[in-house]
């Protein structure tokens, strides 16, 4: 299984690379989705590359902060309650590829929260 800074790494990563994909293709992306507003897609890329840097700075950071490893695990659990509620809410109004995008994102995301709450719990 991974450490925890490697975890943290591979969230970094993965969302930076999300992110700067959604802003650099916004429009593309609505129209994949089927919703044409590209503003939404934009914003949540905006907050994937600030999100990004919080996780990247937690990995590197020379002493683990047990504190800002929860808020970044938080901040996973509330994407994947506000992915699950956009579905529910909003997934009729999208392609069913745009649906299948925003689950596999939300699970992708459950695992880092899952693997980083199991890093934390092995470093008490």
């Amino acid at each position: 299984m991974l450490s925890l800074k490697s975890t943290l790494v591979v969230n970094s990563v993965s969302s930076a690379i999300t992110g700067i994909g959604l802003v650099a293709l916004a429009g593309e992306t609505a129209q994949l989705f089927e919703t044409h507003d590209p503003a939404p897609y934009t914003e949540a890329g905006l907050f994937l590359i600030g999100f990004a840097a919080l996780v990247g700075y937690a990995a590197i950071r020379k002493e683990l902060s047990r504190a800002l490893v929860r808020l970044i695990t938080a901040l996973d659990i509330l994407w994947v309650i506000g992915s699950i509620l956009l579905i529910l809410l909003a997934g009729s109004n999208m392609s069913v590829l745009g649906v299948a995008a925003i689950a596999a994102v939300a699970l992708w995301v459950s695992a880092m929260a899952f693997l980083q709450g199991n890093g934390l719990r092995r470093t008490a």
